[in-house]
């Protein structure tokens, strides 16, 4: 390990090039990575509009323009540090990555110290989440726990941190590299934006680098510019170590740069106040625990269930891009607050989600279609025409439209509850041939995820003809569909759930009672949830029934049953 005390060193020059410069913010207020109050939100960064989810840009154009441009007034690039004064106090520090102080580094120390000296005091403070995880993860490995603070000039420490180059998270990979290395990417998740998964990865990648390079330079500029770029500038200016392949133009001066500025971070980092930043107010290390849930488990009921505001959990997982977990897979662990695992695992039995119907307007403008409307909201057309009582595609500058959306209500329902629920809310619904569960969603203007969890279903892919989906929509209980056939009774294709739901057939008079006071057929239907460890032996006898009943009234074709579905009880 190299040992390093202070040092003082000249930068006049630095400063009369930072004045000559067009300040990408005034009086020392620049902010290259912006805060979570200012995060900049990426129009394709997430299938979620929820700004907690949302990716941030970690560097504007104009902050990166200035940047480069003192860079490239340093001059020649090299390591002589031959200029060092060192102090008493900064010999305690050790330090485990290279130390080099020249033109380059000086640059960033007085652009951290001034420039950037608002937002430097940011990654100070958000480094307290993360250090202790990312040096054990590091230590464990054998590698610099210094490398730690290569996430601070990549991203900030912000996990929902993108750049131009679309690499998103703390350790900034693209797709490819992410998925090289074991990070899951797809419509769901993505691991980049995974504190320690995005971590194990990232120690894995420098790993690699520096087998390759044998030196911890060459390694970082790997990091950002990819081994095969370094590999080949070494060969060709037969160089064998960074500053050498520096001093050519062979690479953008926007990976030379990360050299000497994570050298900058680290001296800093690792003695704020020798350099003007006292009483950080440190982020605590991050500590959570995990909850085992099902598919499209949204984020907003998994803080229900713990008793906290939405934003912890979000914040605890930022990896899921819609805000609920994965659509394709049989479970997901989520992250929860420490000492919230019991509360939850009460909870959620109790737990209970209805859609409901919400109204927004658009004003028509000049060259709106229907079609393009439509695709906007993401609505189907004859949807629109009928909410708006129109009967052609005709549409006027400046008139309103009503926009349906649906809205998900969650809620902890308590004993005794569910029958009261259920008779207000539920639809069954069969699955006919060929249905997926994306037309099922749309015909009842739901969440694919809300079917998938209401019916504890493993995946969103395995459905089945003759299944009976519970759809739990607010209001569904006043409106009955009636289908007749001949010589049959009425058929109640939309109906309320209900342990013991009533249905009234007021206006059936073909089957009313035909005396001097008619008055309508009243129908009870019985509704049993299937429960943990529920077999249909043990609820035929539950309800002094048999087995072949039980089949018959629910259309079953074998004894198979699963929790969340609803059985029919009583046929009277």
């Amino acid at each position: 390990m190299l040992r390093i005390s202070s040092f003082l060193f000249q930068t006049f020059w630095v400063s009369l090039t930072l004045l000559a410069l067009t300040s990408c913010s005034n009086q020392n207020t620049a902010v290259l990575y912006p805060l979570p109050s200012d995060d900049i939100a990426s129009p394709v960064s997430s299938l979620s509009t929820d700004p907690e989810l949302l990716l941030v840009e970690t560097e504007t154009e104009q902050c990166l323009t200035e940047e480069l441009e003192i860079l490239r007034r340093t001059g020649t690039w090299h390591p002589e540090n031959d200029q060092l004064v060192f102090s008493a106090k900064e010999e305690e520090t050790t330090y485990d990555f290279p130390i080099v102080i020249n033109k380059q580094v000086e640059a960033y120390l007085d652009i951290f110290q001034n420039r950037q000296k608002k937002t430097f005091r940011r990654w100070l403070e958000r480094s307290g989440k993360y250090l202790p995880m990312f040096q054990k993860e590091l230590r464990d490995a054998g590698l610099p726990e210094d490398l730690a603070y290569l996430a601070m000039i990549e991203s900030g420490f912000n996990q929902r941190a993108y750049s131009r180059a679309k690499a998103v998270g703390l350790w900034q990979f693209i797709k490819g590299t992410g998925k090289q290395y074991n990070l899951r990417i797809d419509q769901y998740v993505d691991e980049r934006r995974h504190s320690e998964k995005s971590t194990r990865a990232a120690v894995s990648f420098l790993s690699d680098l520096y087998a390759d390079f044998g030196d911890w330079h060459l390694a970082v500029a790997g990091y950002n510019a990819g081994p095969g770029k370094i590999r080949r500038g070494l060969k060709r200016y037969k160089a064998d170590d960074f500053w050498s392949l520096a001093q050519h133009r062979y690479l953008q001066l926007e990976t030379k740069r990360y050299v000497p500025k994570l050298i900058a971070a680290i001296l800093i980092a690792k003695n704020p106040e020798q350099y003007g930043f006292t009483n950080i107010k440190y982020q605590k290390p991050l500590e959570y625990e995990t909850l085992r849930v099902g598919p499209g488990f949204s984020l907003d009921a998994v803080a229900l269930i713990c008793n906290v505001d939405s934003k912890v959990i979000k914040k605890l997982n930022q990896e899921l891009k819609t805000g609920k977990t994965p659509l394709n897979k049989g479970h997901y662990n989520v992250q929860i607050p420490p000492g919230t695992t019991e509360l939850a695992k009460t909870n959620l039995p109790r737990l209970n989600s209805v859609v409901s119907t919400g109204y927004k307007t658009h004003v028509i403008r000049k060259g709106d279609s229907l079609s393009k409307i439509c695709k906007r909201y993401n609505i189907n057309k004859t949807t629109l025409l009928k909410v708006n009582n129109l009967r052609s595609n005709e549409l006027l500058a400046g008139k309103h439209l009503r926009i349906p959306y649906s809205t998900t209500k969650y809620r902890l329902i308590n004993k005794g509850e569910e029958q009261r629920i259920a008779a207000n809310d539920l639809i069954l619904h069969t699955i006919n041939p060929g249905e997926t569960l994306s037309k099922i969603a749309r015909s009842y203007n739901v969440p694919v995820s809300l079917i998938v969890n209401w019916n504890g279903l493993k995946s969103v892919h395995k459905i089945r003809a003759g299944q009976q989906l519970a759809l739990y929509i607010e209001g569904a209980g006043k409106t009955i569909t009636i289908t007749e056939k001949k010589d049959r009774a009425p058929k109640v294709t939309t109906a309320p759930d209900t342990l013991s739901a009533v249905i009234t057939l007021a206006e059936q008079k073909k089957h009313s009672v035909t005396d001097n006071n008619p008055r309508p057929v009243v129908t009870q239907v019985s509704w049993y949830q299937v429960r943990q460890g529920d077999s249909l032996w043990a609820i035929a006898r539950k309800f002094n029934l048999s087995t072949k009943q039980l089949k018959a009234w629910n259309k079953l074709k074998s004894n198979r049953i699963h929790p969340g579905i609803k059985l029919k009880v009583r046929n009277v």
